[in-house]
């Protein structure tokens, strides 16, 4: 799960829906899902779901998931990242 912030709510949503086609397309992928916060307009999370922890880093080194990505992780809030197992 990453959180981020932003005032350009469609900018992100469109940058994230890129986003999420990129990561479709990698091996290990399950799904994800995009949200904003109830009580803060200008927070969002992702939340994807990996078949493991080294699926998910392999997609994340992928050149196409780096470059449609870039637009999205400026956004980030920068905190720890959180990687749940089932």
């Amino acid at each position: 799960m990453t959180r981020f912030r932003t005032a350009d709510a469609a900018a992100l949503t469109a940058d994230v829906a890129a986003l999420l086609a990129a990561l479709r397309a990698r091996p290990g992928f399950r799904d994800g899902e995009f949200g904003r916060s109830a009580d803060d307009p200008e927070l969002w999370a992702l939340v994807t779901r990996w078949d493991g922890v080294g699926a998910y880093r392999r997609a994340l080194s992928a050149a196409e998931v780096k470059i449609t990505g870039a637009p999205v992780w400026v956004h980030a809030v920068d905190e720890p990242g959180v990687y749940i197992t089932d």
